[in-house]
């Protein structure tokens, strides 16, 4: 059996290798689920033990493995017009086509609003409208539809603008527009308010009043369901008898980007949308994808990993510290001399995007520490600095975060006006706090969802919206900052990790929030060495019986007690514990492992 050299019999209930606080202040816990219930699973699944383990310790039931290991759109995807306003929409779009009227897409600068915007723009040619992408500026514009914006639309007559990834909570600028003659079409996903914004349709899974199951779609999911709901409707009228009806699932890809980078949970739909559209990415149809992923390294099918941390940081940079639109406009190209230019300079931008973040999380590392917020237990992480660039705010908020296992927020102070973004922790709602702040007048723009959220402040309200903030968050982060617990599924031997185990494991897959991916425990394993790779990452040789090796690396770790660690280790054991994946580099066809963590083995 592929699960054979793996130990799936860890202690429930109590911590894994006695390893109560790791070198990344970890306790190490087993995901429990039903023995009885995993046992059974595997059985019916005709399956490894571990595999039925896994699928009992995330919650997946009898009803739901077959689904879970095959999720198929036919089974999953659900009627757009399930939706509240979608029907609306839908009508308003398809009349807006059938007359020809001018269409823009107002999208979001991040992956999942670049990945939104080229995908309804490529729907749209498709059906013989043509549609105008246009992507504020993070700096001079800020997040979402603004009335300048809108009007200028307008003045150049477009008769119909639909946002994506933004707009559930723009109010002001969708009244101008509406007073102006443009109506507006919202597509969001973020936490949307009891009084929703004027518009023809506000289509969003997290409206107040909204009562989908599929509250975890990204914005490019929900932009998926309007598209299939245009195809049907253009469908009822007969505007296929003369033209050739598009296959939706071509532009699959996009929706998996931007579901993957937007990093909402892999369950339901979202793993069905993800896993046809890898199998579309695979197919390189899209130039400006298969450019960047030629220019990226990427010789390999594309995994959530790849999208997620090689392909996504990318299409960020430009939005980030360039021209907002490069990202759409690489998604959108059909040009292959355009696509590989913007592609060189989307990899360079990021180049520099890396730089500006290394020395901003410097400058917020000191400021904690001069406050006082990087002491255990000190609540809210709320950093600000003068002239930080916007674009890696809400990296560096998700660093501290994961860092200090608390939500943070970091914000740039310019001309009186400080901008924030920040990011969040499992179990702690950001998006809905930083949304009654500003309802309650300490910042002028404020949003998000539960794991990341934006806001814009006066610089004399910022201790006034920082006490508030940390009053609604405070009980939600002392309980999740107890949590430090590191989720194990197994432990195994070096010689335990074959490809044909990693091949089993992939049957999980996609992985990504709401379905981890599948994490071991290496009990006293020996370095045979261990080395500096790259800028900032440390990987090592696990010696194994025989003479054999397990290849491992610790992604940024250089700096922190783990990298250092591991490269003191002078020949003591130390658990280890990680994630298997395939190793193809050139050509070879082996496993190595991702470290998560370790701990002395005393």
């Amino acid at each position: 059996m592929p699960g054979g050299a793996v130990d799936t019999r860890l202690p429930v209930a109590e911590c894994v290798l006695g390893v109560e606080r790791s070198f990344k202040n970890r306790r190490w816990v087993s995901r429990v689920g039903d023995a009885r219930d995993a046992l059974a699973l595997a059985q019916r699944l005709q399956m490894p033990e571990i595999v039925g383990r896994i699928l009992a310790a995330r919650g997946v039931g009898f009803d739901d493995a077959r689904t879970f290991l095959n999720p198929t759109l036919r089974d999953l995807l659900p009627d757009p017009s399930h939706l509240r306003d979608m029907d609306a929409g839908v009508e308003r779009l398809a009349r807006a086509v059938t007359e020809r009227e001018r269409i823009a897409i107002f999208g979001d600068y991040d992956v999942d609003g670049a990945a939104s915007a080229a995908l309804l723009a490529r729907v749209l040619a498709a059906v013989g409208s043509g549609a105008r992408i246009y992507i504020p500026d993070r700096v001079a514009e800020g997040y979402g539809p603004n009335t300048e914006a809108l009007l200028a639309l307008r003045q150049e007559g477009v008769s119909l603008a639909v946002t994506v990834d933004c707009g559930a909570t723009a109010h002001e600028p969708l009244a101008a527009a509406r007073e102006a003659g443009l109506d507006v079409v919202v597509v969001d996903h973020h936490e949307g308010e009891a009084k929703l914004p004027p518009a023809i349709a506000v289509i969003n899974p997290n409206r107040l009043d909204e009562d989908s199951p599929h509250r975890h779609l990204a914005a490019v999911g929900v932009t998926f369901l309007l598209a299939v709901g245009l195809n049907r409707r253009l469908r009822e009228t007969g505007w296929y008898d003369r033209r050739r009806e598009p296959d939706l699932r071509q532009w699959l890809d996009l929706v998996a980007l931007g579901t993957v980078c937007d990093v909402v949970p892999l369950i339901g739909v979202n793993r069905a949308l993800v896993t046809s559209g890898l199998k579309v990415m695979a197919a390189r149809g899209n130039p400006g994808l298969r450019t960047l992923a030629d220019l990226a390294g990427l010789g390999e099918a594309p995994t959530p990993y790849h999208l997620g941390f090689v392909l996504g940081p990318r299409i960020n940079a430009g939005g980030r510290v360039g021209r907002a639109d490069l990202g759409a406009r690489l998604l959108t190209t059909e040009d292959s001399h355009e696509a590989q230019a913007i592609a060189v300079e989307l990899d360079e931008l990021n180049r520099q995007r890396q730089a500006t973040e290394a020395a901003v999380l410097q400058e917020a590392l000191a400021q904690m520490e001069a406050t006082e917020q990087d002491r255990e237990g000190a609540g809210l992480i709320f950093v600000s600095g003068v002239g930080w660039h916007p674009g890696v705010l809400g990296i560096v908020a998700s660093r501290l975060s994961d860092r200090f296992r608390r939500p943070a927020l970091v914000a740039s102070i310019n001309g009186g006006i400080a901008t924030g973004s920040g990011r969040s922790v499992p179990g702690v709602d950001l998006g809905a706090p930083v949304i009654a702040a500003r309802q309650a007048g300490h910042a002028s723009k404020g949003g998000g969802h539960a794991m990341a959220a934006g806001f814009t402040a006066e610089v004399d309200r910022l201790e006034d919206l920082r006490r508030f903030l940390d009053s609604r968050l405070g009980e939600a982060i002392g309980t999740a900052s107890t949590q430090r617990d590191l989720g194990l599924d197994g432990a195994l031997r070096p010689g335990g990790a074959t490809t044909e185990l990693v091949e089993v494991l992939e049957r999980l897959g996609p992985f990504g929030a709401g379905n981890p991916e599948p994490r071991f425990a290496v009990p006293a394993a020996r370095l045979a060495f261990a080395d500096v790779v790259g800028d900032n990452h440390v990987r090592c040789a696990i010696a194994g019986e025989g003479g054999g090796r397990l290849k491992a690396i610790a992604f940024r770790s250089l700096d922190s007690e783990l990298g250092r660690a591991l490269l003191n280790h002078d020949g003591a054991p130390l658990h280890l514990a990680g994630r298997l994946r395939r190793d193809n580099w050139q050509g070879a066809d082996r496993v190595e492992l991702l470290l998560d963590d370790a701990a002395p083995a005393w």
